[in-house]
């Protein structure tokens, strides 16, 4: 038996090894990392070690008298060992790579290029609705439901939406049946709180911001088959369906809640609107379900100085009956699930941390109910007052969507067997798809379709931060299409830096850089060039193409670079497989600069006829880069293919192989750049402009505003996110004066701070477009 040990199982090393002496075994191998004196030496203390009485009676205790398979739940909670550093896939050949391009890999590679268009299959017809096929690969992709009240920025845009846009339009291209569906999460307090804000009823609101989301991501150029929303009869209906087979089946409890009131505004509050002091690590800014910084869950009640994030004020502890999912109970179910999932899936690293840490920690009943108004309704006698938490029936929003779109959506939702599930989202949503709601479709034994693929991002920053509405700091999805840069451009850039990995920062310096240099230079360059010699040398006529071993070798490396295109994005490492397309271009860049068509052309027949294979070969590279693209910038590919004159079906179709899709005697189009160089005074000026800093000029502006009392003017107001930054900045400072007040602290103290706290007052008055008023002074006696 080979028993490895990874890190982070502290204690357990000498059990193991008295355990493993104890079934007798032959041989205990201790994995780990160091000179080979050094394993001997461990091997030895462990040897010894293992032989003392206080140890075996340890083991003993532990083991239970089942040997080392009482291990087994606690090491399959442990992250898996990193695997040792090789070589990765790699997205720019080294020139010892290039040369051990095999001879049969050449022959292949020639082959399949001569194959042409006629080796294409033809496009599988796009059925309405999109519906699973019995014997072909049916792909549904879902992307986390951006929450309604909200106007989605640069890192919600790229964690979810546009994530899965990419694996969406890929996976057409591929031919795989494929339906993409996402929608805004309407229901819960944020709802409830924005609409009061803004005077209007909680379904005004929802309208309001759904048409928002579809725009931005309208104008993003997101290809969803269905953008829907979960305030519907079909939400009601199948959540409370789950929630009655849950209940039927035992996996429901009742409980007394403590929750956190706000007297102030007269309403439980909902965890996402408490914040105060994570209990774990001392994070200042703590939600009260989640720790950004620590990722520990949180009961509100258990923050410390907790704050109603809508009044600043300090809510009470009040008590209530609410429901509960019985995570425990379901727990053996959900491993099981997953030990059948995990192995050989392409769940991202983070994602198989996080739900590991939920099992270490062990799983304890959630509760799945909330006292509001708006939301999916209680069908339980005694909780007729209550609505489910957004927590619990968000994800079977996904289910509800698909309703909508069509009477059968169970084939999709109830058919495991013949469907691959793919969700996209941000790493803080990995608990409730890969955990809350597989738990909840494996108590109601209904035979859900559960995630096979979950891919999770983790965080983009902004510059040096992060995105604040109310700061002004950060591009949002409104704010992108104002800026005069096209989607495209803030596609590639966002899926260029991809958090894939670890966090990445949106830097508007390097997105001038990557625009100049990766698409201007590289493929703009490139893709323009290959057109251009067609038009001005051959009439527009794809030369004939007499293929020299160097061209071969060529093909050969074209085709391995598209095959590890396609085995990154089958592996949705979307953010490396956009440096596939880069290479390539880059090959064609060098094959161009090296054989110079330009000085050819001018030559003897036979470098006339170099200079034509040459163009050819380029300008179907070109084609091939229009495909290769069309996932990632989908106008730019769109345009490529018009100049190109690519026809069907080579424009929606992308096989493994590198095939001519432009053969000699094919006319193309006008060929105009694809591309505009981004300027240095652009970008500072865009930079300055969501940095914070027009609204910090408004602020000062309006603090210089002369106040003189008596006088009425019209006054420009000011944006909402500048009038709530003040707002903020008033309840704040009231809330200063009123606990020196409460202090009885000195007179000239609470002085100062009432003059702020009117300066504040006044200056939300010019921003909210209102007159200043007189002062009230004191009556005389």
């Amino acid at each position: 038996m080979r028993l490895f040990v990874s890190e982070g199982a502290p204690g357990s090393l000498p059990v193991l090894a008295a355990a493993a002496r104890a079934q007798g075994l032959a041989e205990l191998l201790i994995s780990t990392v160091g000179p080979e004196e050094e394993l001997g030496a461990l091997r030895s203390w462990f040897q010894t070690l293992s032989t003392q009485e206080p140890c075996q009676r340890a083991a003993e205790t532990v083991l239970k008298q089942r040997g080392v398979l009482a291990l087994r739940p606690y090491l399959q909670k442990q992250p898996q060992p990193s695997p040792p550093e090789g070589r990765g896939v790699s997205n720019e050949p080294e020139e010892e790579e290039l040369a051990t391009i095999s001879e049969e890999e050449i022959a292949m590679a020639v082959t399949a290029w001569e194959k042409g268009p006629e080796s294409l299959p033809p496009l599988r017809p796009r059925q309405n609705p999109v519906l699973p096929v019995a014997g072909e690969r049916n792909v549904l992709i879902t992307s986390a439901l951006p929450y309604v009240n909200n106007v989605p920025h640069l890192g919600n845009i790229i964690g979810c939406v546009l994530s899965a846009d990419v694996f969406a339009r890929y996976s057409r291209l591929r031919q795989w049946n494929t339906l993409y569906l996402c929608g805004t999460d309407e229901y819960g307090t944020a709802t409830e709180t924005k609409a009061m804000e803004e005077g209007l009823t909680p379904q005004e609101i929802c309208d309001k911001y759904h048409t928002i989301h579809a725009d931005i991501y309208h104008w993003f150029n997101i290809s969803f088959d269905i953008f829907g929303r979960t305030t519907t009869p079909q939400q009601t209906k199948i959540t409370q369906d789950i929630f009655q087979r849950l209940l039927t089946r035992g996996f429901v409890l009742q409980d007394t809640v403590e929750q956190l009131r706000c007297e102030h505004c007269a309403r439980f509050l909902a965890d996402r609107f408490v914040e105060g002091v994570c209990p774990f690590c001392g994070y200042e800014e703590a939600r009260g379900d989640q720790c950004d910084k620590c990722g520990k869950l949180i009961n509100a009640i258990e923050l410390k100085k907790p704050q109603c994030k809508v009044c600043r004020s300090c809510p009470v502890v009040k008590s209530s009956q609410h429901l509960f999912l019985d995570l425990p109970k379901l727990e053996k179910r959900l491993e099981e699930w997953l030990g059948k999932t995990l192995p050989g899936s392409d769940w991202t690293p983070n994602a198989r941390f996080i739900i590991r840490s939920w099992l270490r920690d062990g799983l304890k009943p959630r509760c799945i109910t909330r006292d509001l108004k708006w939301g999916t309704p209680v069908p339980l006698e005694g909780f007729e007052d209550k609505v489910f938490y957004v927590w619990f029936d968000a994800t079977i929003g996904y289910l509800s969507i698909t309703a909508n779109y069509t009477d059968q959506w169970e084939r999709w939702w109830k058919n495991p067997e013949q469907v691959d599930l793919y969700q996209f989202m941000a790493k803080d949503n990995v608990p409730f798809h890969g955990l809350v709601f597989p738990c909840s479709a494996l108590g109601a034994e209904d035979n859900y379709t559960l995630v096979k693929y979950l891919i999770a991002t983790e965080y983009l920053n902004y510059e040096d931060g992060k995105f604040s509405k109310s700061r002004g700091v950060g591009v949002f999805g409104d704010m992108a299409q104002n800026t005069g840069i096209p989607a495209d451009i803030w596609r590639f850039y966002l899926l260029y830096i991809r958090p894939e990995g670890q966090d990445s920062a949106f830097s508007w310096a390097d997105m001038l850089l990557k625009n100049n240099s990766e698409l201007l230079n590289n493929l703009g360059n490139f893709i323009n060039r290959a057109g251009m010699f067609v038009s001005k040398f051959f009439g527009g006529y794809v030369p004939e193409m007499v293929l020299t071993p160097d061209d071969q070798r060529l093909l050969a490396r074209i085709t391995l670079e598209l095959q590890n295109y396609h085995q990154l994005l089958e592996k949705v490492r979307i953010r490396d497989a956009l440096r596939s397309i880069l290479t390539v271009s880059r090959h064609g860049n060098q094959y161009i600069q090296v054989n110079e068509p330009w000085k050819q052309i001018k030559g003897s027949e036979a470098d006339r006829q170099r200079a034509g294979t040459v163009t050819g070969m380029a300008v179907n590279i070109a084609a091939l880069l229009s495909v290769m693209l069309e996932p990632y910038m989908p106008s730019v590919s769109a345009t490529i293919q018009a100049q190109l004159q690519l026809p069907l079906p080579a424009c929606s179709i992308l096989l493994t192989d590198f095939v001519c899709t432009l053969p000699a005697g094919h006319q193309i189009g006008t060929v105009s750049p694809l591309f505009q160089k981004l300027e240095n005074d652009q970008i500072e000026s865009l930079k300055q402009r969501f940095g914070g800093g027009q609204l910090e000029e408004s602020l000062e502006l309006k603090a210089k505003v002369s106040p003189t009392p008596a006088v009425v003017e019209t006054v420009t107001t000011a944006g909402p996110q500048q009038i709530q930054t003040l707002m903020d900045e008033v309840t704040k400072q009231g809330n200063t004066v009123r606990e020196l007040k409460a202090q009885k602290a000195d007179k000239n103290q609470v002085a100062a701070e009432v003059a702020k706290l009117l300066d504040l007052k006044k200056q939300l008055a010019l921003a909210e477009g209102k007159p200043l008023e007189t002062p009230k002074g004191k009556k005389k006696k």
